[in-house]
């Protein structure tokens, strides 16, 4: 592919504002809409925009990420906030919360739906990614 400064400058800037945007879908996904299923898919996106601005080969040089291993450590996350609550006597996956006061944040809620939604953004992006990836080796 031809060195094209103009698309990879684009591509850098749109992945950061997509990146954004996926982590906002995931943090406010248990109180609004979003989670952790669409902002994996928009984190998705903008990998494949890498991919497809730059090459297949050299973002693998760059992230050199091993995409099964993204998906046993997501579900683990997902099934261990299942299996914790039921560790203390309550049905599984049952929700807690508690407020906590963080310097420079202020008040902040923490819930485990969100170490919940956590495991499902890591395992869609390990599955897109690795069937995207899969499906571009082959064309090579």
């Amino acid at each position: 592919m031809k060195n094209n400064i103009s698309l990879h400058t684009v591509a850098q800037i749109s992945v950061f504002i997509v990146l954004s945007f996926s982590f906002y879908l995931l943090f406010a996904g248990h109180n609004n809409p979003g989670g952790g299923f669409i902002g994996a898919l928009m984190a998705a996106s903008a990998i494949v925009l890498l991919y497809v601005s730059f090459d297949l080969k050299t973002i693998k040089n760059v992230l050199p990420l091993y995409y099964p291993y993204f998906i046993a450590t997501g579900l683990l996350i997902a099934m261990g906030t299942g299996v914790s609550s039921t560790l203390f006597g309550y049905p599984f996956l049952t929700q807690f919360f508690q407020y906590t006061t963080l310097p420079i944040l202020g008040e902040v809620e923490l819930t485990t739906a969100l170490m919940f939604d956590l495991g499902v953004f890591i395992v869609v992006i390990g599955i897109a990614l690795l069937i995207i990836t899969t499906i571009a080796e082959d064309d090579e």
